[in-house]
């Protein structure tokens, strides 16, 4: 895998860590589908306009509008509105953690329905990265245990969801579809979908639209957390895999908490910096394949 991919790894995971707290505080003016329509259509009109700029093709008619809606519902729109829903019960930094259960569903997911091979090196650099992040948050016994019930669902749900969506987009993009086509095909199917059940279901007022304080907030999830995190997501799928891409959601904690002290002046503790050393370790393991396999893998001949 290139190099440039770890690069968008941390970049996506710098983003996602600020999302759960912009949710957060949308949360007090907008419903769960209300703020998953404000983020797709925020992001929509980013990567529109990187792809006008650097003058990429869309491709409108000949793109698989079907299956990119699919895609769009699984991977997208009801994922976000869970984790909306889920923060209504739980705390930020919480569903941040319960995102991380993502690498795991998606390895499963890809084994049981997408003919996906593992090897152990994912399985280690998982158990590895679930180790960092036990240190890195210093989760105690029986911690998760009082979790909320409805929330802890709401986030499993979301990070399968996530695990389904993202084995989908190595299927699309196998199909001729480039990261540019995908991201704005998900984003305008999640538009659409998040939109009308947003309209008919929950109330977005002009006034809370245009507050300042949410306009940031909205800015930060839409334009960063939806436009430009789809694209660096989608580059991994496309250069790495779509396990690869996943573990991202290992990084989020740390990266959630490391915005907690720039944001909110919270104390980053030893542990937090030795955590997110192992869990960086782990990733790197699970992107690492077999000496077996990789010297059994034919050359390519120049």
């Amino acid at each position: 895998m290139p190099k440039l991919i770890y690069v968008a790894l941390l970049l996506l995971s710098l983003i996602w860590g600020g999302s759960f707290y912009f949710i957060k505080q949308l949360l007090h003016d907008f419903g769960p589908w209300s703020i998953a329509f404000l983020r797709s259509s925020c992001g929509l009109v980013v990567v529109l306009l990187i792809m006008l700029i650097l003058k990429k093709p869309f491709a409108f008619r000949s793109l698989p509008w079907p299956a990119m809606f699919i895609m769009a519902l699984i991977n997208t729109a009801l994922p976000w509105t869970l984790i909306g829903f889920s923060e209504q019960h739980l705390t930020s930094s919480m569903a941040s953690i319960l995102n991380a259960m993502t690498p795991v569903w998606t390895i499963i997911v890809g084994i049981l329905f997408f003919r996906s091979k593992s090897h152990y090196m994912q399985w280690v650099g998982i158990g590895v990265a679930t180790i960092g992040l036990v240190i890195l948050l210093g989760i105690r016994p029986g911690a998760l245990l009082s979790v909320d019930g409805i929330g802890l669902i709401g986030m499993l749900t979301a990070t399968f969801c996530y695990a389904v969506g993202s084995q989908l987009s190595k299927r699309l993009s196998v199909r001729g579809c480039t990261m540019y086509q995908i991201t704005y095909g998900t984003l305008l199917s999640s538009t659409i979908v998040s939109g009308t059940l947003a309209f008919s279901t929950e109330s977005i007022t002009l006034p809370n639209v245009t507050d300042m304080s949410n306009v940031s907030h909205i800015i930060g999830l839409g334009i960063f957390g939806s436009g430009i995190a789809y694209i660096l997501f989608y580059y991994m799928v496309e250069k790495g895999s779509a396990e690869f891409a996943s573990m991202v959601t290992y990084l989020v904690p740390s990266t959630a908490l490391i915005w907690g002290s720039v944001l909110l002046n919270e104390a980053i503790k030893w542990n937090m910096l030795a955590g997110l050393v192992i869990i960086l370790f782990g990733v790197f393991l699970a992107s690492r394949k077999p000496r077996r396999e990789a010297a059994l893998k034919p050359r390519s001949v120049h």
